[in-house]
């Protein structure tokens, strides 16, 4: 498989962790563009796209969202395949008919999911496995075509329509980066961010680094599909 060339569309309004991380796990060229300063790419010139997590919602009335919807919808139009993570789960599932709404609960912290049935996308991942989580909304209806692959009692984590991929957790996190984004988050209260931060330990993070297989999986993926930069076709679930 050859290394593929990937658009990393960062939705991260303060994007220094996001880059770290991605970079880190994806074995691919990544190109990144600065999504909320509105800086998207000129061509679909590229094996694939990601779009990465966000504190803003998907459903907000900003250009840059506006914008960004835009160029996803295009690119998928082109055949472009892409892997949208947390924020950018929830905006390839809303640019591709689903529903996205807010929570009545915030989820965060390392939470079991389930996959609901064998998927390429979680190849290698355990039927439960364990993953960061940090979002107050969600996928509520799926775009229609699509099949649910992972799930908890907090609604979707991962499907996939077509060429392109949505997952809710975060397998890029690393420890500090879950440190630093519970600190950050004055929504929850004291006693329950201080429950997150020492739910954050060495043993959660190991167990949480198996999903992190997304990555692998994904780019296999992208860098096969005859429709971007790279050549052959994108197999089935």
């Amino acid at each position: 498989m050859a290394r593929p060339r990937l658009a990393l569309l960062n939705a991260a309004h303060d994007g220094t962790d996001t880059r770290r991380n991605f970079r880190r796990e994806l074995d691919a060229d990544l190109v990144e563009f600065d999504a909320t300063g509105r800086e998207l790419p000129e061509t679909f010139a590229f094996d694939g796209f990601v779009v990465t997590g966000s504190r803003a919602s998907v459903y907000w009335a900003e250009p840059w969202i506006a914008d960004l919807k835009a160029w996803v919808e295009e690119a998928i139009e082109t055949g472009l395949g892409g892997l949208g993570v947390c924020f950018g789960h929830q905006l390839v599932a809303a640019v591709l008919g689903g529903d996205v709404e807010a929570m009545d609960d915030y989820e965060i912290g390392y939470r079991e999911i389930e996959r609901t049935g064998p998927s390429r996308l979680l190849s290698g991942i355990d039927r439960t496995f364990t993953a960061f989580t940090t979002h107050s909304d969600r996928v509520a209806t799926l775009p229609p075509g699509a099949t649910r692959l992972a799930e908890n009692e907090y609604g979707i984590h991962a499907f996939r329509a077509g060429t392109v991929f949505g997952v809710q957790f975060h397998p890029e996190y690393d420890q500090a980066t879950a440190r630093a984004v519970t600190r950050s988050k004055d929504e929850l209260t004291d006693e329950r961010k201080a429950a997150v931060l020492d739910g954050i330990t060495r043993p959660s993070y190991l167990a949480a680094c198996t999903a992190k297989q997304v990555f692998e999986n994904v780019t296999q993926e992208l860098g096969d599909n005859e429709h971007g930069a790279g050549s052959g076709t994108v197999a089935g679930d």
